[in-house]
């Protein structure tokens, strides 16, 4: 249905959490071999693409995430994705350690193709989509094209059935002992908060060029995407406000989007003998959070001075002494996140000594970010704000911008007809982090026509992105507050928070690539990514010392919660990590004649994280790791062990058959106590003890064990024009196994959230029909 469950579904070695938090549900992140999802550089037609910048603001494997966001970009707009693995980073520059997925549109100036597909969770009853799509192409001329590629997409809500534990004893008035007063009867399954979005969204991509003069060509490509999304939060049960909300409510968090970019280039063949590109490219994506289906429960308890944030209101919603007053919608916060690159390149090939045939390309860059953050309506943080998410204050607000300017030289080497050799450089400089110089060496030797080995060495570079460095925000749950603390505040340089440093990685990798038939390939890489000072979520700490924290930063905490559920953490350069793996990919297409042709394919990622130095930071005299168990779990287990996948493409007459099978490996979390834990059982840890539940120094150890999922389409042409396919994925419904009560926050989470195994929702069953003129 959507670019980023496509490559997920087709590459080994990139992956998806299983759903999402707050405002990070809301847009879509991968992971690639196990690397956070900032560490992915994603060019469209080589030109760097901007990144979204609604962040991933809670504690998980994702932390302080703000990707390219594949969906933004209609998928008819594509001809095909091309991944680069090794050495990019001296390349393309800063975000390239895990690699680079370069997404190459169509440019053709001819044809009409359309697609329409629908289908839902067939074994939940929900999550019902569609997605509608054309794209066309158009003569500039003689020697030109226009390009044009429209989607839209719709996904309702898919709740797996969950029983809130708070409910489950809960009975009317009258009818025996009653968890709350009043007469009305409320579900056990009415907290939703494990849930996939609700997203609306539209897609639009122009793409043209059109040769200018003999030897100049002009191009660009526009895209335009808007989205209206709503994730659920969790259920409030009906003692909360039983004069507003007497059922109980379950705030929504929404998300208003706008993403835009425009590329304008000339390129040409004539300079001095080099070929030539200069472009510019200007992107942005603009966020507004909102809340919706919620409350202020501190304006509806506060004097009537309150009312003042909106004078002359006649609300309905008022306290028992009339006079506090608050909304049920309000925006919490707007982001943007803008990106203009300018890029200069040469390529020239020639021959040096009239023997040795050489490639030089190099080229210059200017890179100008902005980072807006401005503040929610009043009601949103006023008074404890609104439930659910609490909007950013205008101390969380300003205006941020750099300067990154590089140049690059690279030179390929063919000292022998078989052997090949690769020289790269870059050197970047950021006006707020500093120079960084990162390099490049590769080889390849074709021992025959039929097998060839190949290795790359190379170093990386990946600088702070200006949300990690500005962005704060305040959680509030049913019964819990937790708060990323501004990296550069006095409340997180107390917890022992310093100004962040760039990552910095060196990455090797090796392999063989085989051909033992005509049709038969076979590559094989082994890789090592040593990553330094990670920016990870660190000095995760809870209690009072945390309560201190989030009260000196101007939030209002709501009143009656335990001390323990109020948790802070920051920023920091926590950890360095080494993650070793192994790429495996084959494919061979079997031509059976009268039978028509089988294409299978396979491919196989091994992948492990390491811990290998783990920082700390010292507060009142006492230091402690700045990774938790948890933490240190998001970034080195909750990515599978493995995963396999197994395609055949089978076509024949008329028909198509295609059977995917996916294995994933097994995952591991460290999960907190939660709500259901005994008040009185206790954490000891250093001969200290203290409540387990909420506990960040006691976890318990969960396992996702391996599963399969198999995928089934089946499709027939009816004339050169019309295809009609039904399918399934992941036709058996398999799920992902159920985590422990006592790791259960509210009987409502019943999966680790942050494992990048299988997806939550189950089998999806649909029906799709496709045209081509």
């Amino acid at each position: 249905m959507n670019l980023a469950q496509a490559i997920t579904r087709t590459y080994s070695s990139i992956n998806v959490s299983n759903m999402g938090n707050d405002a990070g549900a809301l847009t879509s992140a991968f992971r690639m071999r196990g690397l956070n999802p900032n560490q992915v550089l994603v060019l469209v037609d080589g030109k760097r693409r901007h990144t979204t910048a609604n962040i991933y603001a809670d504690a998980g494997p994702a932390f302080g995430a703000t990707p390219v966001d594949l969906n933004m970009i209609p998928a008819a707009a594509i001809d095909h994705i091309e991944v680069l693995e090794d050495g990019a980073a001296a390349l393309y520059g800063s975000d390239a350690i895990a690699g680079v997925v370069n997404i190459i549109t169509k440019k053709t100036n001819h044809g009409l193709n359309t697609s329409f597909q629908t289908g839902a969770n067939a074994y939940n009853g929900d999550g019902w989509q569609y997605q509608a799509s054309v794209d066309g192409g158009l003569s500039l001329g003689r020697d030109g094209y226009l390009h044009i590629s429209g989607q839209l997409y719709h996904t309702d809500h898919m709740v797996p059935y969950t029983e809130d534990h708070r409910l489950l004893n809960y009975k009317p008035a009258g009818a025996g002992t009653s968890l709350y007063t009043g007469s009305v009867s409320v579900p056990k399954d009415s907290n939703k908060v494990t849930s996939t979005p609700e997203e609306t969204r539209q897609n639009l991509s122009i793409d043209f060029g059109k040769k200018l003069t003999d030897g100049i060509e002009g191009y660009g490509l526009i895209t335009y995407a808007h989205r209206h999304a709503e994730s659920y939060q969790n259920y409030r049960v009906p003692s909360t406000l039983p004069s507003v909300y007497p059922y109980g409510f379950s705030p929504l968090e929404t998300i208003e989007e706008n993403d835009y970019a425009a590329t304008l280039g000339l390129k040409g063949n004539n300079f001095l003998g080099f070929s030539w590109d200069l472009s510019t490219t200007y992107g942005a994506d603009e966020n507004d959070i909102g809340d919706k289906n919620s409350i202020n429960a501190g304006m509806l308890s506060s004097n009537c001075l309150v009312r003042s944030a909106n004078p002359g209101s006649t609300s309905p919603y008022l306290s028992t002494d009339g006079c506090g007053w608050s909304p049920t919608t309000t925006r919490a916060e707007t982001y943007r996140m803008a990106q203009w690159t300018n890029n200069l390149d040469f390529k020239r090939n020639f021959n040096i000594a009239s023997r040795v045939p050489v490639t030089v390309a190099f080229g210059a860059e200017h890179r100008l970010e902005t980072y807006k953050i401005e503040e929610g309506t009043p009601p949103s943080y006023e008074a404890g704000g609104m439930a659910g998410y609490v909007g950013l204050q205008p101390q969380n607000a300003g205006n941020w911008s750099r300067d990154i300017w590089a140049g690059y030289l690279d030179g390929d080497f063919h000292p022998t007809k078989n052997w090949d050799l690769d020289f790269a450089g870059r050197f970047e400089h950021y006006t707020d982090v500093g120079n960084t110089e990162n390099g490049k060496i590769s080889t390849r030797y074709d021992i025959t026509p039929r097998i060839a080995v190949r290795a790359t060495i190379s170093n990386g570079f990946r600088a702070p992105t200006l949300a990690e460095q500005h962005f704060s925000a305040i959680n509030v749950g049913a019964t819990s507050v937790s708060g990323l603390l501004p990296v550069s505040s006095e409340s997180a340089r107390i917890l022992g928070a310093a100004a962040l440093k760039p990552e910095r990685s060196t990455n090797a990798s090796g392999g063989f690539v085989l051909q033992p038939l005509k049709d038969f390939h076979v590559e094989v890489d082994a890789y090592q990514i040593n990553v330094r000072d990670r920016i990870i979520a660190g000095g995760s700490t809870n209690g009072q010392t945390a309560i201190n924290a989030v009260q000196q930063l101007g939030f209002v905490l709501p009143s009656g919660l335990d001390p323990n559920a109020v948790s802070t953490y920051y920023f920091a350069n926590g950890a360095s990590t080494r993650t070793q793996g192994l790429d495996v990919k084959a494919d061979y297409l079997l031509h059976l004649h009268n039978y028509g042709n089988l294409a299978l394919s396979a491919s196989l990622d091994l992948n492990r994280t390491r811990l290998s130095h783990v920082g700390t930071t010292t507060v009142n005299g006492v230091t402690t790791p700045l990774l938790t168990a948890a933490s240190a779990s998001y970034i080195t287990t909750s990515y599978p062990r493995s995963k396999l996948i197994l395609n055949a493409y089978w076509t024949v007459d008329n028909w198509d058959i295609n059977l995917r099978q996916t294995r994933y490996g097994e995952t591991t979390a460290m999960l907190a106590y939660q709500d259901w834990t005994p008040s009185s059982a206790q954490c000891v840890s250093n001969g200290v003890a203290s409540a387990l539940r909420y506990s960040n120094k006691c976890f318990a150890q969960f396992k996702n064990t391996p599963r399969w999922l198999t995928d089934l389409e089946v499709g027939y042409r009816v004339n050169s024009h019309w295809h009609l396919t039904v399918g399934a994925n992941n036709i058996f419904n398999i799920r992902p196994r159920r985590v422990n009560d006592l790791n259960n926050n509210y009987g409502a989470r019943i999966y680790d959230a942050n494992s990048a195994q299988v997806p939550m929702t189950g089998g999806y069953y649909f029906g799709r029909i496709d045209a081509h003129f």
